[in-house]
């Protein structure tokens, strides 16, 4: 097992610059490996002085990729590595095995939009379907953008090109933004994304900011509001933001302010679509994994884990996130509950989670950009 860890400047170049390091054995997995986890569990420190790392993928014999420089999409399918850059995704054909992809990358898509959310993710469907995740250029669509009692666009006309997700081929190459197809809308910075087993598709987007400097709410309900969302992602489906936000406490979606809400008015959000379940606000989620590994007890198989990156919006409340959750599923839903999995041991604000995956041991890898690591979390033996 081997970590690669791909630089952005060295990709642009068509020239990847790997770093590798090999794994440490598994008799090294300790409960002070920087990680607080459930009883039962240990870590060992896979990477260490990585730079900002974000997504993480494993291959199906334990080798690890890792975009770092704050670039974030990554997935493997076969015998072809994907990367997202701000502007294009790129493809590198990967034998298994391989640790520098040979060769320069083809290009799948270009001229993606920048400025604003510039991180693009990626997740692959069913037959040749690309998923790429295209944030928001603003907070809420404002006439103003982060200014207080600015009104929103109606109609936000930033929903033609951005704030959902775009369908393109997973094959072809040379395709530009105008190529793909809008598979799903409302969704201000989808950056985590999955696919379960069944092929249905998941995403927890970050919500809009700011209910408190710009509008005048309280300061619990600015820490608290909106919620991250968890959700099932459905052709044509729309979430409705900038229009709309979920309240985790009322367990509905309102109206934003910027569109004459009140924080209890719903309006137009009564046919936007509701998420799974909701979070707390400001977490910042990441990235997505769900468990079907036979190393972890049988409570944690067809869930999902959830990186969160953790908040800034919340003062003068403290800041939370900074953890990964485990959701756990039944009958192909969440059940509803979900528990904090992975902190730091150096403090409730330290770990700045961005990726998981699932390795063919069933371990679970998370990685943290801020703290330039990633970890492999096993059953203690």
């Amino acid at each position: 097992m081997r970590l690669v860890s791909l630089l952005s400047l060295g990709l642009l170049a068509g020239l990847p610059v790997s770093v590798v390091s090999p794994l440490r054995p598994s008799d090294a997995c300790t409960r002070t490996s920087g990680l607080d986890l459930p009883d039962g569990f240990c870590a060992v420190l896979v990477g260490s002085d990585l730079g900002e790392v974000r997504h993480i993928t494993v291959a199906p014999n334990g080798d690890t990729f890792a975009p770092l420089d704050s670039e974030t999409g990554i997935a493997l399918r076969g015998d072809n590595l994907y990367f997202a850059t701000a502007t294009k995704v790129v493809r590198w054909r990967l034998p298994l095995g391989e640790l520098v992809p040979p060769g320069q990358p083809e290009t799948i898509v270009d001229g993606l939009p920048t400025g604003g959310h510039r991180a693009k993710t990626l997740v692959l469907l069913g037959g040749d379907t690309l998923i790429v995740n295209i944030g928001s250029a603003t907070n809420s669509c404002q006439e103003r953008d982060r200014t207080a009692q600015s009104p929103g666009h109606d109609p936000c006309t930033e929903l033609e090109t951005r704030a959902g997700l775009w369908r393109f081929s997973a094959s072809r190459t040379g395709q530009t933004a105008k190529d793909g197809v809008r598979y799903a809308t409302g969704l201000r910075n989808a950056m985590a994304t999955a696919v379960d087993r069944s092929g249905n598709l998941y995403a927890a987007p970050h919500g809009r900011d700011q209910l408190g400097a710009n509008w005048g709410f309280s300061d619990a309900q600015n820490a608290e509001l909106p919620a991250e969302e968890f959700m099932q992602v459905k052709a044509g489906d729309d979430f409705g933001w900038p229009y709309c936000y979920y309240d985790w406490q009322q367990k509905k979606k309102v109206l934003a302010p910027e569109y004459g809400g009140d924080g209890k008015a719903v309006g137009r959000c009564s046919t936007k679509k509701d998420p799974l379940i909701g979070f707390p606000g400001h977490w910042a989620p990441m990235a997505i994994a769900f468990y079907y590994g036979n190393q972890f007890p049988a409570t944690y198989r067809e869930g999902a884990f959830v990186a969160f990156h953790g908040s800034w919006n919340r003062a003068p409340l403290p800041q939370q996130g900074y953890r990964v959750v485990f959701v756990p599923f039944g009958s192909g839903r969440p059940t509803g509950q979900y528990t904090t999995f992975a902190t730091s041991s150096k403090g409730p604000t330290d770990l700045r989670a961005s990726g998981v995956a699932v390795g063919p041991d069933g371990s679970l890898y998370i990685s943290a950009d801020a703290n330039g690591k990633i970890w492999r979390v096993e059953v203690a033996k």
